[in-house]
């Protein structure tokens, strides 16, 4: 059963529209470090491009608890275990918690060595360091905020997710502003200013999005028996997160095998290109990213409710609304590539290139939008593992060959990785569907692997 918010029942649109707004935000805050960083320095914007590889790497890693605890909640409280789902809720917010600190001190002690592993010029290595260090050591707020981000948003408390998210931007802006162009004698201090920018919007952030949490979810009553319950519920935390991260795991480790390859290409700026490209195509699947989340909650409920027929009709049209989309933002965008790349440049090579990316790009994205709406939905009903294996075989076994075929060895330079990417995207695109459709995922629902286990006890 899907329940009802202030006497209305949920909608995907009702969900959907905070978290499209939320995600653009999220790119929003990435772009304005990028823009503002490149009115400093193309440099700045490489080493920040770099170290994000890293932290995107990261945000996966929390992801996997996260991701987890959205799918567990989700189906518990379309059954109506509202019990489990609170005790689901605090188990994933204790585990990332610690999982961050320990992941933060050892990007802080090891950033360097990491960055190394890029081939990352030894010019830009000073600026990266410091960004890694200060934003993925103290990465543990980024896992609670996502964790509890992750909590409201399974409850269908989208909008506070998505208001935390728009007054993170503001300030992580205002901060980018002090530090960058130094107004009122403020110490310009480039990458660093940054990345203590982002830092602090993230505290502040995390202080009111625990008060939501506190207000909007009734945990504490499930703290005498957290003791009991967090092993069972952590494994299966483990259970269908790992399985749901890997297939983010492979695709962040993929791109920074790509990126190691774009240092080895001749071409001069084309690590900056990569990064303004990947900033404009952040827009262009931003719907179909925000589609995929809301249509991940709603088919978790129906699962749980047992309502099968329903869970498949709502991937398929979410699935072609996606498509459509996607294919109508990607050539708008194309034909207005040159002025979305003067924004961050005035290079004439860099907007050329661009140019040509971005009409790849066209083709790129309805591929995208099959794998965000499917997977998402494979995830919802339970159905974890198949999408890591064939994510694992397509990026590593295709995307990766081809790009260093046609961007090394052909010279094709940052075509030829687009180029992988869209055989990647679409060879995995299909194979979901064809998935999908076969409709095995029903049989692996968490709460009728629950009861079944009950049978058997």
């Amino acid at each position: 059963m899907i329940p009802e918010n202030k006497n209305r029942k949920l909608t995907l649109f009702a969900l959907t529209w905070p978290i499209f707004i939320e995600i653009f935000l999220h790119m929003l805050m990435g772009n304005a470090d990028t823009l503002m960083l490149s009115q400093y320095s193309d440099g700045s914007v490489a080493a920040v491009g770099v170290a994000n590889q890293f932290l995107y790497l990261l945000i996966v890693m929390f992801g996997f608890v996260a991701t987890g605890s959205s799918i567990l909640i989700t189906q518990h409280l379309g059954a109506n275990e509202k019990k489990s789902a609170a005790e689901i809720s605090l188990v994933s917010l204790v585990a990332n918690l610690l999982f961050g600190l320990a992941i933060g001190m050892i990007v802080f002690m090891f950033s360097e060595e990491m960055l190394q592993l890029m081939n990352l010029p030894q010019e830009l290595m000073p600026e990266a360091v410091i960004y890694l260090q200060v934003v993925g050591g103290l990465s543990v707020i980024q896992a609670v905020v996502m964790t509890i981000g992750a909590i409201l948003r399974s409850y269908s408390f989208t909008k506070d997710t998505m208001y935390v998210t728009i007054g993170m931007n503001i300030l992580n802006v205002i901060g980018n502003y002090l530090f960058i162009f130094g107004p009122f004698g403020i110490p310009v201090l480039g990458v660093e200013g940054v990345a203590i920018s982002t830092v602090i919007s993230r505290i502040i952030g995390l202080a009111v999005i625990i008060y939501l949490l506190m207000k909007r979810v009734t945990l504490k009553t499930q703290l005498n028996n957290i003791k009991v319950t967090f092993k069972l519920h952590l494994k299966n935390l483990l259970v269908i997160g790992v399985p749901s991260a890997g297939e983010h795991l492979a695709y962040n480790i993929a791109q920074m095998i790509l990126t190691f390859f774009i240092t080895l290409m001749a071409a001069e700026h084309a690590l900056t290109t990569k990064v303004y490209a990947q900033n404009i195509m952040m827009l262009v699947f931003l719907f179909s990213a925000a589609l995929s989340q809301g249509t991940q909650i709603l088919i978790g409920y129906m699962i749980g409710g047992r309502q099968y027929e329903e869970a498949y009709r709502r991937c398929m049209k979410s699935l072609y609304l996606g498509v459509s989309i996607s294919t109508v933002l990607a050539i708008l965008f194309s034909l207005g590539s040159d002025t979305l790349f003067s924004i961050f440049t005035s290079n004439p090579d860099i907007i050329a290139v661009g140019g040509t990316l971005m009409l790849l790009t066209i083709i790129l994205e309805p591929g995208r939008a099959f794998n965000l709406v499917i997977i998402s939905s494979l995830r919802a009903a339970g159905d974890v593992k198949f999408p890591v294996y064939m994510g694992i075989l397509s990026m590593f076994g295709v995307q990766v060959p081809i790009a260093y075929y046609f961007g090394i060895h052909l010279g094709y330079g940052l075509a030829g990785i687009w180029i992988a990417f869209i055989v990647d995207e679409w060879l995995r695109g299909i194979i979901m569907l064809f998935r999908w459709r076969s409709r095995i995922w029903v049989h692996k629902g968490f709460i009728q692997t629950a009861e079944s286990r009950a049978v058997t006890q």
